[in-house]
């Protein structure tokens, strides 16, 4: 029941230094933003500026954008993307919402990142994460405590949009739950 709420979730694989990286991905995204029009976008492996040009896509109208860099363990400053901006994940919205952030309290060894989430509550809520991806049982541990721990103390709706790093989410999904994933 209630209204119905177009999500996009991305992984931008914007930092400069994984594989994946093109250079190409915000310039895309913008053109998706664009073209599907959502309510809500949930980022992945972005860079700080691009949250704000990719918010840009969305005029016309007024859009919130709020941030979370992924912290380095050892210093607990942000990961830098290869340009020296902050790296991490966001949420654009044109809901009201007040965000809330937090790191998870199990992290893959090995690693010097410390993974994130990020919320806006707001009439519905809308919550982005990116689980450890060198650690299926941390993946693991960090999708049950956002679940256990951050979403149930969300009163109402809620929509979670982020790269999971778990192809199969029945581990950690509460039941009450729909998945819609490509994999």
């Amino acid at each position: 029941g209630g209204p119905t709420v177009a999500v996009l979730q991305l992984n931008l694989c914007g930092s400069g230094w994984a594989t994946c990286y093109t250079g190409r991905s915000v310039i895309r995204a913008a053109a998706v933003i664009r073209d599907r029009r959502p309510d809500v976008v949930t980022l992945n492996e972005v860079c700080r500026g691009d949250v704000d040009t990719l918010a840009r896509a969305f005029a016309p109208g007024p859009v919130s954008a709020w941030f979370t860099p992924a912290r380095d363990r050892g210093t607990g400053r942000p990961i830098a993307c290869r340009d020296g901006d902050a790296y991490g994940i966001a949420i654009l919205s044109r809901l009201a919402a007040t965000p809330r952030d937090g790191v998870y309290p199990t992290q893959a060894a090995g690693t010097v990142e410390d993974r994130a989430w990020l919320c806006a509550y707001g009439a519905i809520a809308v919550c982005t994460t990116h689980l450890a991806s060198a650690d299926p049982a941390v993946a693991g541990a960090q999708c049950r405590y956002l679940f256990a721990t951050v979403v149930a103390a969300v009163p109402g709706r809620v929509v979670i949009g982020g790269d999971f790093n778990l192809g199969d989410l029945s581990g950690c999904l509460p039941a009450g739950y729909a998945v819609d994933s490509d994999g």
